[in-house]
């Protein structure tokens, strides 16, 4: 099935991990998917991705780069969707954590995803299948974790800004939602594991094992389709059961 042909729109991140993994499942649904990264292309190891993917380069925190690649999209094609998937960490104690580095991680994890949010409401709001914004956050904007103290409080402001949006352009045409990854494969969980916090995290899950990003795929692919379109506000946990684990 096909429930997105037609359908065109933004993800960034998509060079490689989950924002890779969901370009393909939306391009493969039929959508135009213009998948933004530093590098423009995909990350090597990687296979080609599906037809519909069209790999442009540009810095989410690059306010001219980004505003000349939306207004070349939705002056071209319109926009039905924007998916913000770009993001980094560092492990560091909290007292030792180097300012600059916790900006840094503010500037790509939270405000380069509103300034696209700003960029792109113009176009969203005039989708025929209605605008959306998926935003990814993490099991980290609703728990603790030890040593990554400024992406936890990146991916809150994340579920913050989605909740906000979506009530502040609940009548503009758009619906605003996140989706909370568990542990999956990737280069930025790699930063962070070694095998002590792996065995800790396989074992605080109720599945004890690690997630396929095509899950995450198939959770944005929902949340774009035209039975989403009554869903805003909201963020999606797909972690394995994690936060509904109890002691």
């Amino acid at each position: 099935m096909r429930e997105l042909e037609g359908r065109v729109g933004i993800v960034t991140g998509g060079s490689s991990g989950i924002g890779y993994a969901i370009v393909n499942t939306l391009a493969e649904a039929g959508a135009t998917v213009y998948a933004v990264s530093r590098t423009g292309g995909v990350k090597a190891g990687l296979a080609p991705c599906a037809d519909g993917v069209i790999h442009v380069k540009g810095d989410v925190v690059d306010r001219e780069r980004m505003a000349e690649l939306v207004r070349e999209i939705g002056e071209k094609h319109g926009l039905d969707f924007l998916i913000n998937d770009a993001g980094i960490t560092k492990k560091c104690r909290a007292e030792s954590f180097p300012m600059e580095d916790f900006q840094r991680i503010l500037q790509v994890n939270v405000s380069s995803i509103f300034q696209l949010c700003q960029l792109c409401y113009p176009y969203l709001k005039e989708s025929a299948h209605k605008g959306r914004i998926v935003s990814i956050s993490s099991m980290a904007a609703h728990l603790g974790f030890s040593e990554v103290v400024p992406y936890c409080t990146s991916k809150a402001a994340v579920c913050g800004m989605t909740r906000g949006l979506a009530v502040e352009w609940a009548n503009d045409n758009l619906c605003v939602n996140s989706i909370a990854p568990g542990w999956f494969p990737s280069e930025m969980n790699k930063q962070v594991m070694d095998a002590e916090r792996k065995a800790a995290i396989l074992g605080r899950m109720p599945v004890h094992a690690f997630g396929d990003t095509k899950d995450l795929g198939e959770m944005a692919k929902f949340l774009l389709s035209d039975g989403a379109k009554y869903i805003t506000g909201q963020d999606f946990a797909v972690d394995g059961g994690a936060l509904a684990y109890g002691f």
